[in-house]
């Protein structure tokens, strides 16, 4: 009887993922309330200031000097989809791009032939603590679309679907469906250029809510497809007759039915899965290719041409702290989503 569970692995910060993903980086930061800049209302004594990942007092500066963050840095060959869960995100890129978006939202970046973008985590809450958790997921492009246009796409929360799933014991886990389709459910169109736009391609990424107790139900795909599941909030579940404890990566068959139980307390999982790439991965930095050779030319390019160079006035650019939710795209359309 083949083994429905291939792999299980602990948690970090950076969660090992396969083929078409490249990997995902979960963040969960206790930011405390901030002040006049938007930075931490509290000392930096400590850090590592410019690159601090360390999570002192529950939270890090990332490559952020004032705000928390990440200010501008290039891109090539790959996407980024990045799923907030709760606080605020701050986007500018390259090509005149820019955005505020917040707990539900999902932005779907390709950077393509190379862009320049930043992430920044505005303290926008002088008089409360500012949490932050999100996942961003870094998903592969093929050779053949490695050299698209960079693309910048917005999945608001009042869009992205939620399901509902109910078991035989009227236990509910609740889908967010941000990529792929789950029973009758198709989740909204990712960048055009993406591997997750392929039908064929089975790419699916979604976070699960399960009720105390919920059996929630995989259905079976494909020998080929690579699926994981991530449990990263809660205590245990059981997937066929093993025990996981929360902070556990699960690497599953795609071609069995998964019944996951969930044990007596509220878990929250993330889903992977998709239909591999199958091409060489080669990976400096925030540049990913299918040669050594293809990466000195990145670096190349980018040093020459600074992917289209840096139209916002700092590197750290953040928006004001009244500002909403809102997208502003390449050709000038705006999308305001907090009026």
């Amino acid at each position: 009887m083949k083994n429905k569970i291939i792999k299980i692995n602990k948690l970090g910060t950076q969660w090992q993922t396969k083929d078409p993903f490249l990997f995902c980086a979960y963040h969960n930061d206790a930011f405390p309330k901030g002040n006049d800049e938007m930075g931490p209302n509290a000392s930096l004594a400590g850090r590592d200031i410019g690159s601090d990942f360390q999570g002192k007092d529950g939270w890090s500066m990332y490559h952020g000097d004032v705000i928390p963050g990440f200010p501008q840095h290039p891109h090539r060959g790959f996407e980024t989809v990045t799923i907030v869960k709760e606080g605020i995100v701050d986007h500018a890129d390259s090509a005149g791009a820019t955005g505020r978006y917040g707990a539900g939202d999902v932005q779907w970046l390709t950077a393509g032939k190379g862009c320049n973008h930043t992430e920044m985590f505005p303290l926008v809450n002088r008089d409360k603590d500012n949490p932050l958790e999100l996942f961003q997921i870094w998903l592969n492009l093929p050779k053949k679309d490695k050299f698209v246009d960079p693309h910048y796409k917005m999945l608001w929360s009042e869009d992205v679907p939620l399901i509902e799933s109910k078991d035989t014991n009227g236990k509910i886990s609740t889908v967010k469906l941000v990529a792929g389709s789950y029973k009758d459910t198709k989740s909204l169109d990712p960048s055009p250029n993406s591997w997750a736009g392929d039908e064929k391609n089975n790419v699916r990424i979604a976070v699960i809510k399960m009720e105390p107790e919920a059996v929630f139900v995989l259905e079976e795909v494909s020998s080929t497809l690579n699926r994981a599941v991530y449990f990263y909030s809660g205590d245990s579940i059981k997937i066929d007759g093993t025990t996981i404890k929360v902070k556990s990566g699960v690497e599953l068959a795609g071609d069995e039915i998964i019944e996951i139980k969930n044990g007596d307390k509220e878990s929250y999982l993330l889903l992977l899965e998709g239909e591999p790439i199958g091409e060489p991965v080669v990976s400096y930095g925030p540049f990913v290719m299918n040669s050594q050779e293809e990466i000195v030319e990145a670096f190349s390019d980018y040093r020459t041409t600074g992917f289209g160079g840096w139209p916002w006035g700092r590197d750290d650019f953040v928006h004001p702290r009244e500002q909403g939710r809102f997208a502003k795209y390449p050709n000038g359309s705006v999308e305001y989503k907090d009026k």
